[in-house]
């Protein structure tokens, strides 16, 4: 599962607020400040809907391994 940190290294690198993944993601604004916070433990359909989200936009995220977690943009032209 991907975590906050990667959250919002995807949104910026596609130049995303908060409100433009939310309204994609088709989850509250609350819910996904409170997670990219940390405050809170969401809901696996939460963080599915925002990975998949980001994950159509063009988003691959890296799983943490020896060199850690990350996320790399596939598509720039996203």
């Amino acid at each position: 599962m991907v975590s906050p940190r990667q959250i919002r290294a995807a949104r910026a690198l596609l130049g995303w607020s908060q409100q433009e993944l939310a309204d994609k993601a088709i989850v509250s604004l609350n819910a996904l400040t409170r997670l990219e916070n940390g405050k809170v433990d969401s809901r696996i359909s939460t963080l599915q809907a925002i990975e998949a989200a980001l994950t159509k936009a063009g988003v691959e995220f890296l799983s943490a391994g020896q060199k850690g977690e990350g996320v790399r943009l596939l598509d720039p032209r996203a």
